[in-house]
């Protein structure tokens, strides 16, 4: 009996094996890998779409509240006013950093961005309970600590899942997100706006809130069920899905996507500070945004065309659909071509047009015009953390450091921004729309010197690749070789094929 037992017990592990391995094999490698993209595209995008849509609809909502009288009921005048749209950055930055240390050590990132998107709905919602400046200034304070977790959170969650040429094209169908919501968030603002005031004795602006707040806090909780964990514990896939899951980025970088047993979360944080690298991404992100900053006045640079409240949510929205459509056409011939500065920097070139024609005019017509140009500016910062990705690749403890590192201090552009485009520089904003067209020159200067130092380092992977049998970097790529059930010497060839995309 005994004997019988151990047999049966055999036979179940091998089946197991089997299993674990069957999406492996040459036949079925290449079906599988496209079924397991799919089930992500069809599950992890869409879910990440729709948060970043509630999240930029929540987070901008105070714009088009004010031109319903916010400012009016709760008698801010246009520095106070300002304060408001900048305090959120006051937290959203710096939590950015220690958020996606978290989450590169925790083991159910789904769990963690879908709480941090029912406190930031909850958090919306008791705006429009707010009677003066205090109340608002508290609200939009503790908005920015649970937002803070989102954009780098669901950018490092994308790059444990694609490969570096798929990864392009997914982070601009998730940032369409907030093109998409700026469209159509106008659209949903000028519905609540026209419909709502004086119900229940309430002014439509608090609607404004009370309704898109309870929407994201419903969202958050489908959230938890909605996206996936890692490659190796998401509950969604069998066994056989996240063991090629795994094997898929190993092969990409040429070493396992997992951190080491003895790198935490800190030595993550030493890695990105210490590589020039990630400082100067850092500074491009926040020249970049600064170059971008319009976007939280972009109602009101659109009212300048001199139309009514409505008319002008109305025509708000198709330069972001317009943004939109660049934004993955642009994305996808990068994933075609591997080719990254270009792709970014020359979107910052359409909106330095944008600026020199609204320097240039008032005219309806021209001025209509130049804001389709200032918003493809976008198609480029939806590449930038995927660039991060690329040229950070490994170790993730790093790799999701930097990325929060780059976010968060990129966002100190938008910060700025928020004073950059005072009323009183109105309607022109010249000098608002000189100082940004500077912050887009310096990025792109920047950008120039990323791409030269990432083709003095492939450069230079070239000279050592015949060391690659020694070092540091043995170990990982031993556990490329243990997952994929080759050989070490194979897995140093495949390591070969590793090059930095510019």
């Amino acid at each position: 009996m005994s004997i019988e037992i151990e047999k049966k017990s055999e036979s179940f592990a091998e089946n197991v094996v089997d299993d674990d391995f069957k999406l492996l094999t040459a036949d079925a490698r290449k079906a599988g890998e496209r079924a397991l993209v799919r089930k992500l595209d069809r599950r992890l995008m869409p879910t990440a779409v729709f948060i970043y849509i509630l999240n930029y609809i929540d987070r901008v909502a105070v714009t088009a509240a004010k031109l319903q009288g916010l400012d009016q009921d709760l008698g801010l005048s246009d520095v106070q006013y300002e304060t408001i749209l900048a305090v959120l950055y006051a937290t959203y930055c710096p939590a950015q950093v220690p958020s996606n240390m978290v989450l590169g050590y925790i083991s159910r990132p789904s769990i963690y961005i879908g709480a941090c998107v029912v406190a930031w709905g909850l958090t919306s919602a008791m705006t429009g309970v707010t009677t003066n400046f205090t109340g608002i200034i508290v609200c939009r304070i503790f908005i920015g600590l649970p937002e803070a977790a989102f954009y780098p959170g669901i950018m490092y969650l994308l790059s444990r899942w694609y490969t570096r040429k798929e990864l392009a094209a997914r982070s601009a169908w998730f940032y369409c997100g907030l093109l998409i919501s700026n469209a159509f968030g106008s659209l949903i603002a000028a519905g609540i706006l026209a419909r709502m005031q004086g119900v229940l004795g309430l002014a439509a602006w608090r609607w404004l809130f009370y309704i898109e707040g309870a929407i994201t806090m419903f969202f958050g909780f489908m959230t938890m069920w909605l996206l996936p964990d890692f490659p190796h514990n998401t509950r969604w896939l069998n066994a056989a899905e996240r063991r090629l899951a795994q094997v898929r980025l190993a092969e990409d970088a040429g070493e396992a996507d997992k951190d080491s047993d003895d790198v935490t979360i800190y030595d993550g944080l030493v890695l990105a500070i210490k590589d020039p690298k990630t400082i100067i991404f850092m500074f491009i992100s926040c020249s970049q945004l600064l170059g971008l900053s319009y976007i939280n006045f972009f109602p009101t640079l659109t009212q300048t065309l001199g139309f009514g409240t409505t008319v002008t949510f109305l025509m708000a929205a198709p330069p972001w659909i317009f943004a939109s459509i660049c934004c993955v056409l642009g994305a996808w011939h990068a994933d075609k071509t591997g080719e990254r500065f270009f792709h970014i920097a020359g979107w910052w070139w359409v909106v330095i047009l944008g600026y020199i024609i609204s320097l240039s005019t008032m005219a309806t017509g021209g001025r209509y015009f130049s804001l389709f140009l200032m918003t493809t500016g976008y198609c480029g910062f939806a590449l930038t953390l995927a660039w991060v990705s690329n040229a950070i690749p490994r170790p993730p403890a790093k790799r999701s450091v930097a990325m929060g590192l780059v976010n968060g201090f990129g966002n100190l552009g938008n910060l700025m921004g928020s004073y950059v485009w005072s009323s009183s520089w109105g309607p022109q904003y010249h000098q608002s729309m000189i100082i940004a067209l500077c912050g887009l020159v310096l990025s792109t200067a920047l950008s120039f010197l990323m791409r030269w130092i990432l083709i003095k380092e492939n450069k230079h992977m070239d000279a050592v690749e015949k060391d690659l049998m020694e070092g540091p970097g043995r170990e990982r790529i031993e556990e490329a070789a243990r997952l994929e059930g080759i050989t070490f010497e194979e897995a140093v060839k495949r390591r070969k094929s590793f090059r930095y995309l510019y």
